[in-house]
């Protein structure tokens, strides 16, 4: 009976061993994880970002512009590569509908920058657009 009594002992801190051990490394896993998904460096921001060339808008001052977009993966960049037409006509539509005051003030341009982004967004499949940047911004 003692004896059956110590392996029941014996299986139960066991078994309290190997869940304390799996919730270590998974704590440590995810620990490792969050740390990955940190700021990018600039080679990884670099390695998965496509430019959009300069396009003048159609309002009679003729203000020029051009994107950087910022993707989530490799992957993310390989498919809005494939998408660039569909950005560009993204970015022409909505350039279309701003007014030169919607130019004007960091608030214009962060939110032609939002709305960039989730129309874009709306295209992809494979990826996501973590960031739209405004390149250049010439006045003429």
């Amino acid at each position: 009976m003692k004896g059956n009594k110590a392996i029941k002992t014996m299986i139960i801190v066991l078994a309290v061993i190997a869940l304390a051990g799996t919730a270590a490394l998974v704590a440590v896993m995810k620990m490792g994880h969050a740390e990955k998904q940190g700021a990018p460096s600039a080679d990884e921001l670099a390695e998965r970002s496509i430019d959009i060339p300069e396009m003048t808008t159609n309002l009679a001052d003729g203000r020029k512009i051009s994107f950087k977009i910022e993707t989530d993966s490799d992957q993310g960049k390989e498919e809005a590569e494939k998408r660039d037409f569909q950005m560009k006509d993204v970015i022409i539509e909505q350039l279309s509908q701003m007014k030169a005051a919607d130019f004007k003030g960091k608030e214009g341009l962060t939110a032609l920058k939002e709305r960039l982004k989730r129309e874009i967004n709306g295209l992809m499949q494979e990826g996501r657009v973590e960031n739209v940047y405004i390149t250049s911004f010439i006045l003429q």
